[in-house]
Order: C-alpha cells, then sequence, then structure tokens
C-alpha cells in the first residue's frame, strides 16, 4: 500500500556533489585568507606592559618556563614532605602516600 500523491524522491547527481563541494572549499578558503589573517596575536605570546615587580615572570615565554618549573618542583616537594601549613590551626602538610594511607585506615579499607 503505497500512497500515489507521495513523489518519490530522486538520487541526488553527482555534479550537484561536486558542485557543493566546491563552493563549500572555496568558502572555507575565503574565510581563512580574509578573517582568520587578521586576527590580533593570543595574548599569552605578547609581551605584556607595565607589569609590577612580582609578575616580571611573565615578560618571556622563557621566564614563565621557568617560573612554572620552579613552581611543580616547589609543590612535588610539598606533595613528599610533612611540614606545617598553619600552625596555629593546628593543620599539617602530610606526603601524598601517607594521606591516602590514613584515608584507608579511616575508612577500614577494601570492602
Amino acid at each position: 500500500m503505497t500512497d500515489e500523491s507521495t513523489p518519490t524522491p530522486r538520487p541526488v547527481s553527482l555534479v550537484a556533489v561536486i558542485w557543493i563541494y566546491v563552493l563549500l572549499s572555496l568558502f572555507a578558503y575565503l574565510a581563512d585568507r580574509v578573517y582568520a589573517r587578521h586576527l590580533p596575536a593570543a595574548p599569552q605570546n605578547e609581551v605584556p606592559e607595565h607589569l609590577s615587580k612580582d609578575m616580571d615572570w611573565k615578560k618571556t615565554p622563557e621566564s614563565r618556563k621557568a617560573y612554572m618549573l620552579g613552581l611543580r618542583q616547589q609543590q612535588a616537594e610539598q606533595g613528599s614532605t610533612y611540614g606545617w601549613v598553619d600552625e596555629k590551626a593546628g593543620v599539617v602538610r602530610l606526603p601524598i602516600s601517607r594521606a591516602m594511607e590514613l584515608v584507608v585506615q579511616e575508612n577500614g579499607g577494601a570492602k
């Protein structure tokens, strides 16, 4: 039981598919040449002006890399040693492995 009033869809010709591909490619090319080429430089690649003394590390990519390397080393050292975070409040810093052992002990281990 087919409905005679509904037209059957026609197949799409290969020429139409090629034209659509050509037009989309032309649009992408023009968008790249006109729009993308005139975008400003990424802010992380610009040299900032008027930095305060504590922000000197942001001046060059080398200084940012050195600062981040030092920060990672400091964090790695803090994550593997004991120390005070706030002595008045009684907050201490534990090595991560020891903290995980205490959590397992506190929660009764595997269930």
